[in-house]
């Protein structure tokens, strides 16, 4: 078919050879740490199942304990678990905005907030990626045409295709010179970042109205998702926001396997030490391979084209290494790329491999 034509045709694959796609940044998803306490939960009779939505019989026990236990661990007002941080980022757009505020969003910010815009009632407007001027010039023009309502400036604090950091300082900075709302995606963040993982948005200015999201399905390593932020703004979403109306509560069981995730987070420091050991090993593997220099956990080896990038990630996994290519739309056209992802999944000799396989099959091709 026509994407099958242009490389873009997307298919399922199951897991196969080392480990450098996932999103499991502490590997914590196939632990005995998180299978030990779901059995422990399991013992003390926590469902599998919730039943129903929350505002029915769906809310369990559970799920309040949770809610409770993330907001003292990132020191949030309150917060709010839902079935992944999707449907969270739509909550929060298509629920907290209101008719004529402004919603401020980086150009890279993930699909499910551009989903959760179109779905609320407010005006929307975006900014270069990284840019916090861009963001001020923006908003400074939005009032200047007498808009009188609230802004909200959306963004990622670590960009998942692109593997790098948003100036989150500065966007808190833009947030306080206007009194808006800093609502800051942490996907990709939680875990590894913050004095204890709680995620980049940790310690800003504290007088800036915040928004955070954590999602529970990547460093954690179970499922859910949870949105932190003031308890009128969390009141809003229970009542406003349709996907948690209208939802089956998540899993009790998640819920509980996510409540020792945030313990181990909190007393295991050495769960990051071997994430961020990897981490830099990786960094320094693709400088010495001329693959350039890296911030994070994701390393984003640039190709363009589609079908090339589909080519090389198909060459590395014959060689055994589950690396995979991201296309069009998901990024610009003509920034086809192989996403590496560095968990504590793989060895050091594993991620030297990697690289001197990519740089092999590199220069065969070329």
């Amino acid at each position: 078919d026509a994407l099958g034509a242009r490389g873009r045709r997307r298919a399922l694959s199951p897991r196969a050879g080392r480990d450098f796609s996932s999103n499991d940044y502490l590997g914590l998803a196939g632990s005995a740490l998180l299978r030990d306490a779901a059995r422990e939960a399991l013992d003390r009779g926590v469902a599998t199942g919730s039943g129903g939505s929350r505002l029915l019989r769906g809310n369990d026990a559970e799920h309040e304990a949770l809610e409770r236990e993330a907001a003292a661990f990132f020191e949030a007002p309150a917060a709010l678990y839902m079935g992944a941080g999707f449907p969270g980022n739509v909550a929060v757009f298509s629920a907290l905005p209101m008719q004529g505020d402004l919603v401020l969003f980086d150009e890279l910010v993930h699909a499910s907030a551009h989903d959760g815009m179109r779905l609320g009632r407010a005006e929307t407007v975006s900014f270069a990626h990284n840019d916090a001027d861009a963001a001020r010039n923006a908003l400074k023009g939005w009032r200047a045409k007498g808009s009188t309502g609230r802004a909200w400036i959306a963004c990622e604090s670590l960009y998942s295709m692109e593997g790098d950091l948003a100036p989150l300082s500065d966007l808190a900075a833009v947030a306080a010179e206007d009194g808006a709302v800093l609502v800051v995606d942490e996907a990709h963040a939680t875990g590894l970042y913050g004095s204890r993982g709680q995620g980049r948005a940790h310690g800003l200015d504290p007088s800036v109205d915040l928004v955070s999201l954590h999602t529970c399905g990547k460093a954690l390593g179970g499922a859910g998702g949870l949105v932190c932020a003031d308890p009128v703004l969390i009141d809003t979403l229970i009542n406003r926001a349709r996907n948690f109306v209208f939802s089956t509560a998540p899993s009790p069981l998640d819920a509980a396997i996510t409540r020792a995730s945030l313990r181990h987070l909190a007393e295991r420091p050495d769960l990051r030490d071997a994430a961020w050991g990897n981490i830099r090993h990786a960094h320094a593997a693709a400088q010495r391979a001329s693959f350039g220099e890296f911030e994070t956990q994701i390393l984003p080896v640039l190709i363009g084209e589609d079908a090339e990038a589909l080519a090389l990630a198909s060459a590395l996994q014959a060689r055994g290494h589950d690396v995979r290519a991201i296309r069009p739309p998901t990024v610009p056209r003509g920034t086809a790329r192989l996403r590496v992802s560095i968990t504590p999944n793989v060895s050091t000799v594993e991620i030297d491999a990697l690289f001197a396989d990519l740089a092999d099959i590199r220069k065969a091709a070329a």
